[in-house]
């Protein structure tokens, strides 16, 4: 069952966009990046996939995104947007946030306060691909809470192998930031997403210990 509402946020309103399975054991809520909306495909993968596996799925839409506009707020405004929406939610399972790139950062920063369990980070944006020595890794450490980072080997804002050693990071392999990956690739584009589905079910199950 897909569930879409207009939230009203004190930046605008915003949208979410809800599947819940019958009997769900956890919820994944995920917000879009600076550069593109909730129908990003890594997005719209899970959205449709994990409530097959028990999970409901919700997809937030911020307010700047909702009215149209094309350059994202400050992460202040993010922030306020998000924890909005997302405290419309009122889950009743343990909840996981995330999102892709700069929504991967809203996340990692409101989480807690969220009351959420854990932090999926899809395409975390560790640096400006022009600046690789300034490091935005500290949004996601100051969660402090359990976290997996879902990263292209060809991603400009930051290869797997340059997070620190005990970053819980799954490579995707030849993908780029949006996990496109090229025709030459050995990796198709439906594998890619395949193994975002799958990175990110097997951690929630280890995470919540929902059902295999």
């Amino acid at each position: 069952m897909i569930d879409e509402r207009v939230v009203d946020t004190p930046r605008g309103p915003g949208r979410l966009v809800q599947r819940r399975p019958p009997s769900p054991w956890a919820t994944l809520v995920l917000g879009h990046g600076a550069g593109g909306g909730i129908d990003a495909p890594d997005l719209d993968r899970l959205f449709w996939s994990l409530p097959r596996e028990g999970i409901t799925v919700a997809l937030v839409e911020q307010p700047w995104r909702y009215a149209g506009k094309r350059v994202a707020p400050a992460p202040a405004v993010l922030d306020e947007g998000f924890h909005a929406i997302v405290s419309r939610l009122r889950a009743r399972t343990p909840m996981v946030v995330g999102g892709r790139s700069a929504g991967a950062r809203v996340a990692a920063r409101t989480g807690r306060g969220l009351g959420a369990v854990g932090v999926l980070a899809l395409a975390y944006p560790l640096h400006p691909p022009s600046a690789p020595h300034k490091s935005r890794l500290d949004d996601l450490t100051s969660s402090r809470l359990p976290s997996l980072v879902l990263q292209g080997t060809r991603d400009a804002f930051g290869a797997p192998q340059v997070f620190p050693r005990e970053a819980n990071v799954v490579p995707i392999h030849d993908a780029d930031h949006g996990f496109a990956v090229p025709k030459r690739s050995g990796t198709t584009q439906e594998q890619a997403l395949d193994l975002v589905v799958l990175a990110a079910l097997g951690w929630m199950q280890s995470l919540v210990g929902g059902r295999r």
